[in-house]
Order: structure tokens, then C-alpha cells, then sequence
């Protein structure tokens, strides 16, 4: 995390505990209950105010949390006047709506930020796929540089339309956290010839999500087999390339997109001495022929040519955009699948069967953060109703620090009649504060690990 990233960052946090803390105050006062402070942030008080009905409204120096203190009979004398407006002397079916809102706030809200999002609509890279990583899963498949992807499905039998690269990078890495199948629905670049490939992602189950897994799984934007920028003096410099040449072969071999055209340059050797290669290139509307000697070199311990020339264009993009009612709709959807999804995954976490590296923690946010803040205002929002719903599903886990912790005392109650005994809620506080503690320290080693690696 950068210095870049803390604005974004804090930012978001005070955005989404204010609506958590919010949640809970206005379901609170909607239940008759008086509420003695609404903070956000922990610590010493920088900011305060009293509202129109008594309550203490605060901005405190740690914001990293907040919440909301109710009068409560179990934080100290209630005043005789004042009982009926404590939070244990309500019905419990209101107890448990305000320790409720306050997650649900949270999901409107990221079902209000999805519907945003996918109003404003943005430019993304099209599922069209380059030449496939050698040996990798989507070589395997059957999968050619020029193929586009329209569908995924975990059976082949229900499918759910791909609108663009990151949806399916997205549909790719849900499956392999999950240990499903994939199977994609694909066709050529103009729409025809429509076929189904089998990618076998459930056998990367349970693998930490690195770099090492993305290529393993060997799927890769299409770019054209452009010359975007020649190195002077560099090879190929010497073989006359310029840039904005496009290559249409090599060896008589046509060259179809970016992928095909590095692999075809790396490995043009024989033995320790570079391989000559003749090039057709096409250049300002004329069609050149150049002999093309590339140069070797020695990295990690492994040998290879290399042109100094960068390769490939931007891939093609296209704009998805949804009116207010199919957002709201796709916004619902959406957050529905992230909350069923991340359970899914915990849920495999527990048993051992997903690398616990799937947990990411504050520095990793904080990165996210800064980067789709420099994307720009979707990017951003974007982010901030998936961090919404993570919170989401966080505060309603079974653990008595949180939301979900209360909800479960709450159950209790109404199944046995009577609140859970406090030597118990004591027992359990101290065990879910251990647990959480455990989690938080497990997210930040791996965002250390992450960083160290990179």
C-alpha cells in the first residue's frame, strides 16, 4: 500500500461504516429506541454534535469502525422514565431487525452502487482470447487465439452470457475457488461457428490465487500481432522493423495474434545460435518481406531470442451499459451471487479443501483501492459495493462480536423463550474475539506474504 492508496482508502471505510452504523441507528429510532451515540471511528473525539433527539453524533480519530450505543439496561442503570425506550424492553422480533439493518444497509447499498455502475456503463476488454499459454488448461481445451467466448456454465446445461474479459476472468477464478467446472460457450471472432469447450478448472482446486494459477490456467486477451515499439539499436532495430508493422508471418507460417508471434520469437534458436526467420509484414498499406535475426539471452537459467520490440495493440473493447431498471435488477443479481459465493468459498476454506490465501486484508484493499480510484469513478464504485458486500457477509457470520453473533442469541431466544444465559455470552464473546483476531492476522500475513513475493 502506498501513500497514493490511503485516501481512496479511508474513504471507503468511512463510507460503508457509516452506512452500517446508520442502518442500525434509523431501524433503532424506527423501534422506539433511544440511541445514546452514533460514532464513527474509535478513539479521541475530533468532531461532535447533538441531534434533535438527544443523540450524540461523533467523528473520532481511529476510523477504522464505528458504532452505535443504545440505552440498555446491560451498560448500565436505565432511568425508570426512559425503560421503555431501552433496547432489551423490545420486542424481539424489533431487537433483532435492528441488529439486522445494519448489514442490510449495507446490501442496498451495493445493490444501489452495482445499479450505478452498470448505468453509467464502461469500456471493457472483449472475451476474445489469444493464443493459449503452452501447456496450459485453455491449450488442452482445444481453445485458438481469435476464439470468443459468449457463455459459461458449471454443467453445460445452465448458462450465464459473458460480456466481456474481466466477466469471464471472474466466472474463471469463482470456479476454481469453488472446485467447479467450467465449460465455455465459444465462437469465432465474427459470431459464428458456435461451440463448447471444457476447461478443467476443478483440478486447480484449493491453489493459492497467484500469478502462477492465472497462467497455469493459460487464458489471454487477443491482441494483434502488431510491432508497437522498436528498441533502437536492439535487434530487431537492425532487421528493419519499425513500429506499426504488422506481422502476417514467419516461415511461411500465418501469425494470428500477439501471443503466437512472442512465442514464435522466443524460441527461434537452434542450440546456443539464433535461428534467422523470414518476416512478411504488412507496412503503410504495402507488403515487405525482412530476414529477422534475433539475439539470445540467458535469464532465470533458461535461454531464449529475443527482438527488443514490443509487441501487441489494446484489445478490442466494448461498452456495456443498462438502463435504471435492468441495473437495479443486475445490481440485486449481483450482489446476491458475491454473497452466495464468498460463503461458498469460506465454507471450503473451514473444511480444507481452498487455500487460505484466499483471504486478503487491509493492505490488499488498500491497494485496490488506490488502483480503481486511478481508474476512474466506476472502477471505484464498483469496488465499493463489492467491499459493501463483503462486509455483508463478515457481520453475519455466527460469531458473537458480530451481527451475526447477535442474530444467533436472537434465535436462541425465540426458539427456547429465554435470552441466552450471560456466563455463556461471556464464554462465547471472549472465543469469537479469539477467532476474529485469528482471521484479521491471517488476512494481513497474506497480504504481507503477497507483498513480498511481488
Amino acid at each position: 500500500m502506498s501513500l497514493a492508496d490511503l485516501p481512496p482508502f479511508l474513504f471507503a471505510v468511512a463510507v460503508l461504516i457509516a452506512v452500517h452504523e446508520w442502518g442500525h441507528y434509523r431501524m433503532a429510532r424506527a423501534c422506539g429506541v433511544k440511541v445514546l451515540r452514533f460514532s464513527i471511528g474509535f478513539g479521541h473525539v475530533l468532531w461532535r454534535r447533538i441531534g434533535r433527539d438527544g443523540t450524540e453524533f461523533t467523528l473520532s480519530a481511529l476510523p477504522l469502525g464505528g458504532y452505535v450505543r443504545m440505552l440498555d439496561e446491560r451498560d448500565g442503570p436505565v432511568p425508570v422514565q426512559q425503560r421503555d425506550q431501552a433496547f432489551g424492553q423490545r420486542p424481539l422480533r424489533q431487537r433483532a431487525a435492528i441488529v439486522a439493518a445494519g448489514p442490510a444497509a449495507n446490501w442496498l447499498l451495493a445493490i444501489a452502487l452495482f445499479a450505478v455502475v452498470a448505468r453509467l456503463g464502461s469500456e471493457v476488454p472483449k472475451a476474445l482470447l489469444g493464443t493459449p499459454a503452452a501447456g496450459s488448461l485453455a491449450e488442452r481445451a482445444g481453445l485458438q487465439a481469435g476464439d470468443w467466448v459468449r457463455a459459461v456454465s458449471p454443467d453445460g446445461q445452465q448458462w450465464q452470457d459473458v460480456e466481456s474479459l474481466p466477466a469471464l476472468s471472474a466466472a474463471v477464478i469463482r470456479a476454481q475457488a469453488l472446485g467447479e467446472g467450467l465449460v465455455l460457450n465459444v465462437t469465432d471472432a465474427k459470431g459464428h461457428g458456435p461451440r463448447s469447450v471444457k476447461l478443467d478448472i476443478e483440478r486447480l482446486a484449493g491453489r493459492a490465487p497467484d500469478a502462477g494459477l492465472l497462467a497455469e490456467i493459460g487464458l489471454n486477451p487477443l491482441q494483434e500481432p502488431l510491432i508497437s515499439r522498436v528498441t533502437p539499436g536492439g535487434a530487431g532495430a537492425r532487421a528493419g522493423l519499425e513500429a506499426g508493422d504488422r506481422v502476417l508471418s514467419i516461415d511461411g507460417r500465418t501469425v494470428r495474434d500477439a501471443g503466437q508471434l512472442r512465442d514464435a520469437i522466443r524460441g527461434a534458436r537452434d542450440g546456443e545460435q539464433p535461428r534467422p526467420m523470414a518476416w512478411r509484414i504488412e507496412r503503410g498499406g504495402q507488403v515487405m518481406e525482412l530476414d529477422v535475426v534475433p539475439r539470445l539471452v540467458r535469464e532465470s537459467g533458461a535461454t531464449f531470442a529475443r527482438l527488443e520490440v514490443f509487441i501487441g495493440s489494446a484489445p478490442e473493447r466494448v461498452l456495456i451499459s443498462r438502463g435504471f431498471v435492468d441495473g437495479l435488477w443486475a445490481g440485486a443479481v449481483q450482489s446476491w451471487d458475491m454473497a452466495a459465493t464468498t460463503l461458498r468459498l469460506l465454507g471450503r476454506i473451514l473444511v480444507g479443501e481452498a487455500s487460505l490465501k484466499n483471504l486478503s486484508g487491509p493492505l490488499a484493499i488498500a491497494d485496490y483501492a488506490g488502483q480503481s480510484a486511478r481508474a476512474g469513478i466506476t472502477p471505484f464504485l464498483d469496488f465499493l459495493a463489492r467491499i459493501s458486500m463483503s462486509l455483508v457477509v463478515l457481520n453475519l457470520l455466527p460469531l458473537p462480536m458480530l451481527d451475526g453473533g447477535h442474530l444467533m442469541y436472537h434465535l436462541f431466544e425465540g426458539l427456547s423463550g429465554r435470552p441466552v444465559p450471560e456466563w455463556w455470552q461471556r464464554q462465547l464473546q471472549r472465543a469469537g474475539a479469539l477467532i476474529l483476531m485469528l482471521m484479521m492476522a491471517l488476512a494481513l500475513s497474506n497480504d504481507l506474504v503477497a507483498r513480498f513475493a511481488g
